[in-house]
């Protein structure tokens, strides 16, 4: 009955009383059963909750309550954030049994906002990975085709939205986590500017690379999320206390915007498709009264090795907590080391050791310099190549995925060729911006979508949601409904 409606149709039938809120939250939970044994996006969902959740909005609506844009709306959650007295694993066994004791702070700004914020949904152990494969509860599924995966590590974020599972739903963006799977799913996925949505409450992967944002079915519904969740938080150091303006009232034209088109990114290993419908979407900005700048950002090549450096350093030190002693599973031994790597051992899976032991080994005596050091000097090479290309251009335009999906188990052999599903997405998050990835196409046989990612100028985010808001009011590649 409500399948492919978006957060602004559903708040004008909720607001015109053509809907109850119960019925809009009834509605993804008999499209969880339907759907869900196939996909697995969802690691598990408290329907009785969300049902209460939605007769208080309900009772709201009834009383004419104002000034609460996701009112009613159904938001589902990553599981790396924290719901008080909801599970909290992460995709892993090492927090089996941990019950959150807080919510997070985007949790607090949505419930303010009336969403009726449920379940959590599946992800790459400790947001590691590019592919949804690396949970423990199994992998997800994409919904475009179940043979494939839907991306990572947000990929049951971004699948639960493309099936319709929920309106919309947050993810995290430690290396492209929100992007890819956006753009493997057909959907659209926002990353904001580091520092500007608090991260209290997120579980840490790399602190000074991840943010969290919204996967939605437009980019309007994006913009709603996004000033839903911003704003600074004194409980985060590094939140800014930047004002937060109207994203919905940013989504006007572009004429005379300037887009800048890096020739770094349009690489060898890009596929046919994927570099075609880049290719096109890009004569359409063009045509929507953009003008496209030919730019270089001259230190990409550089990106991945320098991302898996520092982000790996950050896992190592972040990751130390998980030790059976405070909370989450544990492995008794003789003594505490033993128990230590009982716990760790057989907790964590084979993706989160690798990168605990390489961040351990670049930030150890004698290797310090030659890699951490140095890869956070190249960082600052990255950042500036995006500033000085941004004090000519508005924003950046370029393919979000080399590819689009890959199959289950096609590069589970081979930890490299999936760090370059991120090649795209990677720098971004060194330099700090904000990016959005958006539909653009599909590929032929079999038909997949195509992502085309949009980065902005540090907390411009309104600069690429009016410029992604313009391409898809002028294209057919949103709102496409999955074969499932």
């Amino acid at each position: 009955m409500l399948h492919r409606l978006t957060i602004s149709d559903l708040a004008a039938k909720l607001a015109r009383r053509e809907v109850s809120a119960r019925e809009i939250m009834q509605s993804c939970l008999d499209q969880i059963a339907r759907v869900d044994g196939r996909i697995h996006a969802f690691i598990s969902h408290d329907a009785e909750d969300a049902l209460a959740q939605a007769d208080a909005a309900d009772r709201e609506l009834t009383r004419g309550v104002a000034g609460k844009p996701l009112l009613g709306i159904p938001i589902a959650l990553k599981d790396v954030l924290a719901v008080k007295n909801q599970p909290l694993h992460c995709g892993s066994k090492i927090l089996d049994g941990f019950i959150s004791p807080y919510d997070a702070t985007v949790v607090e700004k949505l419930r303010a906002a009336g969403a009726i914020v449920f379940g959590r949904l599946n992800m790459d152990e400790f947001a590691m990975g590019s592919s949804t494969e690396n949970s423990a509860f199994g992998p997800t599924r994409n919904p475009w085709d179940i043979e494939r995966i839907p991306g990572g590590s947000s990929g049951g974020s971004a699948a639960a939205v493309a099936a319709d599972e929920c309106i919309a739903s947050l993810g995290s963006d430690t290396g492209g986590s929100i992007r890819q799977p956006a753009a493997l799913c057909g959907v659209v996925g926002l990353k904001p500017t580091y520092g500007r949505v608090s991260r209290y409450g997120l579980v840490a992967f790399a602190s000074s690379l991840d943010q969290i944002g919204p996967l939605a079915k437009t980019v309007s519904d994006a913009a709603t999320l996004l000033g839903a969740m911003s704003g600074h938080d004194p409980r985060d150091s590094t939140s800014v206390p930047q004002p937060v303006p109207d994203y919905g009232a940013a989504l006007t034209g572009i004429k005379g915007i300037k887009i800048g088109l890096p020739a770094e990114y349009m690489i060898g290993g890009l596929d046919p498709e994927a570099k075609a419908a880049v290719d096109t979407a890009v004569k359409k900005l063009a045509g929507l009264g953009a003008e496209i700048v030919d730019i270089s950002l001259p230190h990409t090549d550089y990106a991945v090795a320098t991302y898996y450096i520092i982000a790996t350093a950050e896992a190592s030190a972040n990751l130390a907590r998980f030790d059976g002693v405070r909370y989450g599973a544990r492995v008794e031994g003789a003594d505490l080391a033993e128990m230590y790597c009982g716990t760790r051992g057989a907790g964590f899976g084979p993706e989160v050791k690798r990168r605990i032991i390489l961040g351990t080994y670049v930030l150890s005596s004698g290797y310090y310099d030659a890699y951490y050091l140095r890869a956070q000097k190249v960082r600052t090479l990255i950042r500036n190549d995006f500033l000085q290309a941004f004090e000519t251009v508005d924003a950046i335009v370029t393919p979000t995925a080399p590819t689009a999906a890959f199959r289950i188990g096609e590069k589970s052999a081979d930890p490299l060729q999936m760090y370059l599903s991120d090649i795209f997405t990677i720098s971004c998050n060194l330099a700090g911006i904000c990016g959005i990835s958006i539909p653009c196409g599909f590929t032929s046989a079999p038909r997949l979508p195509i992502g085309l990612q949009l980065l902005g100028k540090p907390f411009g985010e309104e600069s690429i949601l009016k410029i992604a808001a313009a391409f898809e009011q002028d294209t057919a590649w949103h709102g496409q409904k999955p074969p499932l």
